[in-house]
């Protein structure tokens, strides 16, 4: 019987292999400025072990980057963070990547892929506002322009936002904007939405069904940013005899899919998750 022996010492750099083409010496710099900026504060030593970067090694990219600003030491705690050089890059790179221009190509893949008009909203108070729109060129289709506002608990984009709120925060928004009935089908008690909103959690995505506008049915999920913190939320619309009970969590996964790339595309980070939390996959079909 063979016996693999445990290894011992440091954990194997990541960057010991390094590919044609790149600079090892920058990929080290590089990964260490990244550890630094998600750990927050980082001690020498916990850089070195988590990277498996020798000791001398990481001091040494370490004051580099502090001299140009990227990093800068705390001699009081004896810890690194990161440096305002560091903001400034990331600030310029904000300024690149408006919300509506990244979202737009997304949107219009999510538009191809589901055959929906794809939209997109941000939140205001206890409304949303719709800031941009990729239309189906189905001869039946939903149409919002821009700046059009409408209840939170009763879009897709919403109840997407909402779902990612703290509950004391979305209640807040509600108490104030009030649970308005526009059909049959809105969802007017908070017993009723906070059901939804927890099953929207769940599976990632919301759905509207009817709850706007009778005929018309929507399926939204919420785009984080820097702070994962919900900023905005994506959503595809249409007639509700398209959205049938077998189609929508495919076109829920498509749309949650979509939330995620513009999420990455414009810095943003989506909150940490539970990983104890049941799959909601099975129970997708009872949650519609």
């Amino acid at each position: 019987m063979n016996v693999q022996k445990r290894q011992r010492g440091r954990p194997k750099s990541q960057f010991r292999d390094s590919s044609a083409g790149t600079l090892q010496s920058l990929d080290r710099a590089l990964g260490i400025l990244v550890a630094v900026s998600r750990s927050g504060r980082a001690t020498l030593t916990d850089l070195s072990l988590s990277l498996g970067v020798p000791t001398a090694t990481t001091h040494r990219i370490l004051t580099t980057l502090q001299k140009h600003g990227f990093v800068a030491f705390d001699e009081e705690h004896q810890d690194w963070a990161i440096g305002i050089e560091a903001y400034r890059v990331g600030a310029g790179f904000m300024n690149r990547t408006n919300l509506t221009e990244v979202s737009r190509p997304v949107m219009r893949t999510l538009m191809e892929r589901t055959g929906e008009t794809s939209n997109l909203a941000i939140p205001d108070g206890g409304e949303v506002v719709f800031v941009g729109q990729v239309e189906t060129p189905n001869p039946i289709r939903a149409f919002f322009s821009r700046g059009t506002r409408t209840a939170m608990h009763a879009s897709g984009t919403g109840k997407a936002i909402l779902s990612a709120l703290p509950e004391e925060r979305a209640r807040t928004l509600l108490m104030a904007s009030g649970l308005t009935q526009f059909t049959g089908n809105t969802l007017t008690t908070p017993a009723s939405l906070f059901d939804d909103l927890a099953r929207t959690r769940q599976r990632g995505w919301s759905f509207d069904k009817e709850e706007r506008y009778e005929g018309m049915s929507c399926i939204g999920a919420v785009i984080y940013d820097e702070h994962r913190e919900p900023c905005a939320g994506v959503s595809i619309s249409g007639p509700s005899t398209r959205f049938g009970a077998l189609r929508v969590p495919e076109l829920g996964s498509i749309v949650a899919d979509a939330a995620s790339e513009i999420t990455d595309l414009i810095g943003g980070r989506k909150p940490e998750t539970d990983t104890s939390a049941a799959d909601g996959t099975a129970q997708e079909k009872q949650a519609i």
